[in-house]
């Protein structure tokens, strides 16, 4: 028995070594979370790749929703390390609590806002159209939390047909969703961002916002200040201004912003 206790030892040793090789491992690699406007999805999803090949340190956890709700979480204490909005109001919000490192803050992408049917169909032709009787329900973004739906309302108030419409509106929790009520028939028509139509194959545009009927449409970016690791942040935010990030990010119709 004496002559297995070396030898129990020396596993002992070994497993314990193992165990703290792997723990490092882990703790060698980062994760960066990042809450992402949802009309960015498929844009992000193809620049992750493309960042982690060049940071092999870090992977990027993609938060994905409506920027209201998103700026909600952050305030409520998500743990969250970049913050890319679909309008500048809800990284304002967190810039007016002290929740964002200010110098951080670049807008990045334009967008615009249009019209969309189901692919096939005649009409509505215009944003005046939405009024007529024969269109029963319109998909539209919750404009107190999804930026989309808020332009989306500034354009029928600009129109003076917001209260004549509101009765048939479906309201969404982000864009992606109003665009797939209308790709599955299920509404007759949506307010969406040009690129989410662009990368649809079930619906048509069928007229582009009216020029000065909304704000403009900006795409802000910034640390959130409670950041676990505000150095990797900033170098993520540094990437999305940089020339790989607006490669793809012109590829799915967006316009860059010059610094």
């Amino acid at each position: 028995m004496d002559t297995l206790r070396p030898v129990l030892g020396l596993i002992a040793v070994l497993g314990a070594t193992t165990v703290g090789c792997s723990r490092s491992g882990n703790q060698d690699r980062e994760t960066l979370t990042v809450s992402v406007a949802a009309s960015l999805q498929n844009a992000m999803k193809d620049l992750a790749p493309v960042y982690e090949r060049s940071h092999p340190g870090i992977t990027l956890n993609f938060n994905f929703g409506g920027s209201g709700a998103l700026e909600q979480q952050i305030e409520s204490g998500a743990p969250v390390d970049v913050f890319f909005a679909a309008a500048p109001r809800p990284i304002d919000q967190l810039a007016s609590k002290g929740l964002i490192l200010a110098d951080t803050r670049r807008d990045l992408l334009r967008n615009q806002l249009v019209l969309v049917v189901p692919r096939g169909n005649m009409g509505p032709n215009s944003f005046q159209e939405l009024a007529d009787a024969k269109v029963k329900l319109i998909a539209l973004g919750e404009p107190a939390s999804v930026p989309a739906g808020d332009y989306g309302r500034q354009v029928l108030e600009s129109l003076h047909i917001w209260k004549l419409v509101q009765p048939k509106v479906v309201l969404t929790k982000d864009v992606r969703q109003a665009l797939s009520y209308v790709e599955t028939g299920n509404a007759d028509a949506g307010i969406v961002y040009a690129t989410d139509a662009h990368e649809s194959q079930g619906v048509q545009v069928t007229s582009i916002a009216p020029a000065g009927s909304h704000a403009p449409v900006v795409y802000p970016v910034a640390v959130v200040k409670t950041s676990h690791d505000a150095a990797a942040a900033r170098a993520l935010v540094m990437f999305l201004a940089g020339l790989d990030a607006k490669a793809v990010f012109s590829r799915y119709g967006f316009e860059t912003i010059a610094p």
